[in-house]
Protein backbone atom coordinates (compact mmCIF):
# COMPACT_ATOMS: atom_id res chain seq x y z
CA UNK A 1 0.00 0.00 0.00
CA UNK A 2 1.10 3.54 -0.59
CA UNK A 3 1.76 5.42 2.62
CA UNK A 4 1.08 9.13 2.35
CA UNK A 5 0.36 11.63 5.10
CA UNK A 6 -2.33 14.29 5.00
CA UNK A 7 -0.74 17.72 4.73
CA UNK A 8 -3.48 19.31 6.80
CA UNK A 9 -2.22 17.37 9.80
CA UNK A 10 1.02 19.29 10.00
CA UNK A 11 0.20 22.57 8.26
CA UNK A 12 -3.04 23.10 10.11
CA UNK A 13 -3.33 21.03 13.26
CA UNK A 14 -6.59 19.23 13.92
CA UNK A 15 -7.39 18.78 17.59
CA UNK A 16 -9.32 15.67 18.61
CA UNK A 17 -10.84 15.19 22.04
CA UNK A 18 -10.69 11.41 21.52
CA UNK A 19 -8.50 9.01 19.57
CA UNK A 20 -9.17 5.56 18.21
CA UNK A 21 -5.76 4.07 19.01
CA UNK A 22 -4.55 6.26 21.88
CA UNK A 23 -5.62 7.18 25.39
CA UNK A 24 -4.52 10.77 26.00
CA UNK A 25 -5.24 12.44 29.32
CA UNK A 26 -3.71 14.51 32.10
CA UNK A 27 -2.76 12.97 35.45
CA UNK A 28 -5.69 13.49 37.82
CA UNK A 29 -3.73 15.12 40.64
CA UNK A 30 -1.25 16.95 38.41
CA UNK A 31 -2.71 18.51 35.27
CA UNK A 32 0.77 19.60 34.15
CA UNK A 33 1.63 15.97 33.31
CA UNK A 34 0.17 14.54 30.09
CA UNK A 35 -0.16 10.79 29.50
CA UNK A 36 -0.04 9.53 25.91
CA UNK A 37 -0.99 5.85 25.93
CA UNK A 38 -0.75 3.50 22.96
CA UNK A 39 -3.99 1.53 22.92
CA UNK A 40 -3.61 -1.42 20.52
CA UNK A 41 -3.15 -4.19 23.06
CA UNK A 42 -4.18 -6.97 20.66
CA UNK A 43 -1.22 -5.94 18.46
CA UNK A 44 1.22 -5.41 21.33
CA UNK A 45 0.80 -1.71 20.56
CA UNK A 46 2.34 -2.05 17.10
CA UNK A 47 1.83 1.20 15.22
CA UNK A 48 -0.14 1.20 11.99
CA UNK A 49 -0.60 4.17 9.65
CA UNK A 50 -3.67 5.45 11.49
CA UNK A 51 -1.95 5.23 14.88
CA UNK A 52 1.12 7.03 13.52
CA UNK A 53 -1.05 9.97 12.47
CA UNK A 54 -2.74 10.04 15.87
CA UNK A 55 0.60 9.92 17.69
CA UNK A 56 1.95 12.75 15.59
CA UNK A 57 -1.10 14.86 16.35
CA UNK A 58 -0.98 14.06 20.08
CA UNK A 59 2.65 15.18 20.24
CA UNK A 60 1.88 18.36 18.31
CA UNK A 61 -0.95 19.11 20.72
CA UNK A 62 1.41 18.58 23.67
CA UNK A 63 4.00 20.84 22.08
CA UNK A 64 1.42 23.62 21.70
CA UNK A 65 -0.31 23.14 25.07
CA UNK A 66 1.14 25.64 27.54
CA UNK A 67 -0.54 23.89 30.48
CA UNK A 68 1.16 20.51 29.95
CA UNK A 69 4.79 20.70 31.15
CA UNK A 70 5.90 17.06 30.90
CA UNK A 71 4.52 14.18 28.81
CA UNK A 72 4.78 10.44 29.38
CA UNK A 73 4.37 7.97 26.52
CA UNK A 74 3.41 4.43 27.57
CA UNK A 75 1.61 1.29 26.54
CA UNK A 76 -1.95 1.51 27.84
CA UNK A 77 -3.41 -1.72 29.24
CA UNK A 78 -0.94 -3.92 27.39
CA UNK A 79 1.96 -6.26 28.07
CA UNK A 80 4.16 -4.20 25.74
CA UNK A 81 5.30 -0.62 25.29
CA UNK A 82 5.40 -0.99 21.50
CA UNK A 83 6.31 -3.90 19.25
CA UNK A 84 7.23 -1.61 16.35
CA UNK A 85 5.46 -0.89 13.09
CA UNK A 86 2.54 -3.14 12.22
CA UNK A 87 4.10 -5.37 9.55
CA UNK A 88 0.68 -6.28 8.18
CA UNK A 89 0.77 -2.82 6.55
CA UNK A 90 4.23 -3.19 5.04
CA UNK A 91 4.57 -4.34 1.43
CA UNK A 92 6.80 -3.72 -1.58
CA UNK A 93 4.61 -0.70 -2.35
CA UNK A 94 5.38 1.01 0.97
CA UNK A 95 6.74 4.41 -0.01
CA UNK A 96 7.02 7.78 1.65
CA UNK A 97 9.06 10.82 0.69
CA UNK A 98 11.11 12.36 3.47
CA UNK A 99 9.74 15.58 4.92
CA UNK A 100 11.04 16.64 8.33
CA UNK A 101 7.86 18.60 8.95
CA UNK A 102 5.58 15.63 8.23
CA UNK A 103 4.79 12.52 10.28
CA UNK A 104 7.30 9.68 10.07
CA UNK A 105 6.21 6.02 9.73
CA UNK A 106 5.97 5.77 13.55
CA UNK A 107 4.44 9.25 13.78
CA UNK A 108 6.42 11.74 15.90
CA UNK A 109 9.88 10.15 15.51
CA UNK A 110 11.34 13.09 13.53
CA UNK A 111 10.18 15.62 16.09
CA UNK A 112 12.34 17.42 18.62
CA UNK A 113 10.18 18.57 21.49
CA UNK A 114 10.75 21.83 23.33
CA UNK A 115 9.49 20.19 26.55
CA UNK A 116 10.48 17.01 28.42
CA UNK A 117 9.21 13.56 27.47
CA UNK A 118 9.46 10.37 29.54
CA UNK A 119 8.99 6.89 28.10
CA UNK A 120 7.38 4.41 30.49
CA UNK A 121 8.38 0.96 29.25
CA UNK A 122 7.03 -2.48 30.04
CA UNK A 123 7.35 -5.59 27.94
CA UNK A 124 8.69 -5.17 24.43
CA UNK A 125 10.20 -1.93 23.10
CA UNK A 126 11.54 -3.29 19.85
CA UNK A 127 12.10 -2.23 16.23
CA UNK A 128 10.05 0.94 15.69
CA UNK A 129 8.99 0.74 19.34
CA UNK A 130 12.62 1.07 20.36
CA UNK A 131 12.92 4.06 18.02
CA UNK A 132 9.81 5.60 19.56
CA UNK A 133 11.31 5.29 23.05
CA UNK A 134 14.47 7.08 21.88
CA UNK A 135 12.52 10.29 21.33
CA UNK A 136 12.16 10.58 25.11
CA UNK A 137 14.63 12.38 27.36
CA UNK A 138 14.32 9.70 30.05
CA UNK A 139 13.26 6.05 29.92
CA UNK A 140 11.78 4.21 32.91
CA UNK A 141 11.75 0.46 32.33
CA UNK A 142 10.35 -2.55 34.12
CA UNK A 143 12.71 -5.39 34.95
CA UNK A 144 11.15 -7.84 32.46
CA UNK A 145 11.25 -5.42 29.51
CA UNK A 146 13.02 -6.36 26.29
CA UNK A 147 14.76 -4.11 23.76
CA UNK A 148 16.07 -4.88 20.31
CA UNK A 149 16.22 -4.08 16.61
CA UNK A 150 13.95 -7.01 15.82
CA UNK A 151 13.12 -5.60 12.39
CA UNK A 152 16.63 -6.80 11.41
CA UNK A 153 15.20 -10.31 11.28
CA UNK A 154 12.64 -9.38 8.61
CA UNK A 155 14.63 -7.07 6.37
CA UNK A 156 12.94 -3.90 7.59
CA UNK A 157 15.37 -0.96 8.05
CA UNK A 158 15.38 1.62 10.81
CA UNK A 159 13.83 4.76 9.27
CA UNK A 160 12.46 6.41 12.42
CA UNK A 161 15.71 7.76 13.83
CA UNK A 162 17.12 4.56 15.29
CA UNK A 163 20.48 4.75 13.51
CA UNK A 164 20.73 8.43 14.47
CA UNK A 165 19.58 8.55 18.09
CA UNK A 166 20.85 5.19 19.36
CA UNK A 167 24.59 5.88 18.70
CA UNK A 168 24.26 9.31 20.32
CA UNK A 169 22.64 7.77 23.35
CA UNK A 170 24.76 4.68 24.04
CA UNK A 171 27.80 5.16 21.77
CA UNK A 172 28.57 3.85 18.30
CA UNK A 173 30.05 0.48 19.28
CA UNK A 174 27.14 -0.57 21.48
CA UNK A 175 24.61 0.82 19.02
CA UNK A 176 26.15 -1.14 16.15
CA UNK A 177 25.98 -4.31 18.24
CA UNK A 178 22.23 -3.83 18.61
CA UNK A 179 21.62 -2.57 15.08
CA UNK A 180 23.61 -5.25 13.24
CA UNK A 181 22.77 -8.27 15.38
CA UNK A 182 19.10 -7.62 16.11
CA UNK A 183 19.63 -9.41 19.42
CA UNK A 184 17.52 -9.00 22.54
CA UNK A 185 18.79 -6.61 25.22
CA UNK A 186 17.28 -7.19 28.64
CA UNK A 187 16.53 -4.40 31.10
CA UNK A 188 19.61 -4.98 33.27
CA UNK A 189 21.92 -4.61 30.28
CA UNK A 190 19.88 -1.66 29.01
CA UNK A 191 20.51 0.11 32.32
CA UNK A 192 24.22 -0.68 32.28
CA UNK A 193 24.74 0.79 28.79
CA UNK A 194 22.59 3.87 29.36
CA UNK A 195 19.71 2.84 27.14
CA UNK A 196 17.34 3.32 30.08
CA UNK A 197 17.60 5.69 33.05
CA UNK A 198 15.52 3.97 35.72
CA UNK A 199 14.88 0.27 36.37
CA UNK A 200 11.75 -0.58 38.37
CA UNK A 201 9.84 -3.69 39.33
CA UNK A 202 7.21 -5.08 36.98
CA UNK A 203 3.92 -3.23 37.08
CA UNK A 204 5.47 0.00 38.36
CA UNK A 205 6.78 1.74 35.24
CA UNK A 206 3.89 4.17 34.80
CA UNK A 207 3.52 5.05 38.48
CA UNK A 208 7.28 5.57 38.78
CA UNK A 209 7.29 7.68 35.60
CA UNK A 210 4.57 9.89 37.03
CA UNK A 211 6.52 10.13 40.29
CA UNK A 212 9.63 11.15 38.33
CA UNK A 213 7.68 13.77 36.37
CA UNK A 214 6.35 15.24 39.62
CA UNK A 215 9.91 15.38 40.99
CA UNK A 216 11.07 17.31 37.93
CA UNK A 217 8.26 19.80 38.41
CA UNK A 218 9.35 20.56 41.99
CA UNK A 219 12.25 22.71 40.77
CA UNK A 220 12.00 25.90 38.63
CA UNK A 221 10.76 24.72 35.24
CA UNK A 222 12.30 27.25 32.84
CA UNK A 223 15.78 26.76 34.27
CA UNK A 224 15.53 22.97 33.99
CA UNK A 225 14.24 23.10 30.43
CA UNK A 226 16.82 25.69 29.32
CA UNK A 227 19.63 23.43 30.54
CA UNK A 228 17.96 20.46 28.84
CA UNK A 229 17.84 22.26 25.49
CA UNK A 230 21.44 23.44 25.89
CA UNK A 231 22.61 19.85 26.37
CA UNK A 232 20.91 18.81 23.12
CA UNK A 233 22.37 21.81 21.30
CA UNK A 234 25.89 20.83 22.35
CA UNK A 235 25.52 17.43 20.68
CA UNK A 236 25.41 19.05 17.24
CA UNK A 237 27.62 22.14 17.55
CA UNK A 238 31.22 23.08 18.35
CA UNK A 239 32.43 23.69 21.89
CA UNK A 240 32.62 27.46 21.30
CA UNK A 241 29.12 27.63 19.83
CA UNK A 242 27.74 25.47 22.63
CA UNK A 243 29.32 27.56 25.39
CA UNK A 244 27.98 30.73 23.78
CA UNK A 245 24.50 29.22 23.44
CA UNK A 246 24.57 28.00 27.05
CA UNK A 247 25.43 31.45 28.35
CA UNK A 248 23.06 33.45 26.15
CA UNK A 249 20.06 31.32 27.05
CA UNK A 250 21.04 30.73 30.66
CA UNK A 251 21.50 34.44 31.42
CA UNK A 252 17.84 35.02 30.51
CA UNK A 253 16.81 32.76 33.38
CA UNK A 254 18.65 34.77 36.05
CA UNK A 255 15.91 37.36 36.49
CA UNK A 256 13.09 34.90 35.85
CA UNK A 257 14.01 32.19 38.36
CA UNK A 258 17.56 32.44 39.72
CA UNK A 259 17.18 35.57 41.86
CA UNK A 260 14.15 34.14 43.63
CA UNK A 261 15.97 30.83 44.09
CA UNK A 262 19.02 32.55 45.55
CA UNK A 263 16.80 34.36 48.05
CA UNK A 264 15.31 31.05 49.19
CA UNK A 265 18.81 29.61 49.64
CA UNK A 266 19.96 32.62 51.69
CA UNK A 267 16.90 32.17 53.88
CA UNK A 268 18.06 28.63 54.67
CA UNK A 269 16.29 26.42 52.14
CA UNK A 270 18.42 23.57 50.82
CA UNK A 271 21.38 24.08 53.16
CA UNK A 272 23.40 20.88 53.46
CA UNK A 273 21.91 19.37 50.32
CA UNK A 274 18.47 19.06 48.79
CA UNK A 275 16.74 15.77 48.21
CA UNK A 276 13.86 15.39 45.78
CA UNK A 277 11.19 13.35 47.51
Amino acid sequence: MLCSFSSRLYRGIRYYSTYKNLIVKNVDDCKEILLIGLNRSTKRNAVNHETALELYEAFLNYENDSKSKIAIIHGHDSDSFCAGYDLTEVSIKFKMDYDKHAPAPMGPSRMFLSKPLIASIKGYAVAGGLELSLIADLRVSERSSKFGVYCRRFGVPLIDGGTVRLPRLIGLSRALDMIISGRTVNADEALSIGLINRLVEDGQSLSESIKLAKQLLKFPYQCMNTDRLSAYYSMNHTMDDSLKNEYENGIKIIEKESIQGAKRFVQGEGRGGMEIK
